[in-house]
């Protein structure tokens, strides 16, 4: 059974994504969540940066974004129950983040029965063309007993 989309699931996912430490660290918000689509935001602060002279963005925190998001887009097709990890990932940075929020849109591209594959684009909403980073991810789907009892 597919999962539906109301705010009972997407304040569930929020939960969840504050009871991961290292997303709770970087202050890693879910924006909207939907069928093969996650957005995210991560809020600028003075802690996230890497290049102090430039005041730039430090890239693990964009990339550590992008695979979140990432995630969440494979989740989306899955079943209830069923757990992800990433395999592979890949980030392009295209130009340094500044010293404001970065949103990440991820979408799903193909979903199989254990791998899951997305492409992230994250950029400033100040200047949403402007991309900071592409991404790539493939994601492992572990099905839940319950389904691998099915097959």
């Amino acid at each position: 059974m597919a999962i539906e989309f109301d705010e009972h699931v997407i304040e569930a996912v929020r939960g969840f994504m504050r009871s991961i430490p290292f997303n709770a660290m970087l202050g890693i918000e879910l924006e909207v969540l939907g069928p093969g689509f996650a957005r995210m935001r991560l809020p600028f602060r003075e802690e996230l940066i890497g290049d102090f002279i430039r005041g730039a963005l430090h890239g693990g925190a964009v990339a550590s974004l992008i695979d979140t998001a990432g995630g969440a887009a494979v989740w989306t097709g899955t079943e209830l129950g069923d757990m992800l990890s990433t395999v592979d990932f890949r980030v392009d940075y295209l130009r340094p983040g500044r010293r404001e929020d970065v949103v990440v849109e991820a979408r799903l591209i193909r979903l199989g029965n254990r791998v899951g594959v997305t492409d992230m684009v994250a950029f400033h909403p100040s200047s949403p063309l402007e991309l900071i980073a592409t991404g790539k991810g493939v994601y492992n789907v572990r099905r839940s007993k319950k389904l691998a009892d099915k097959s």
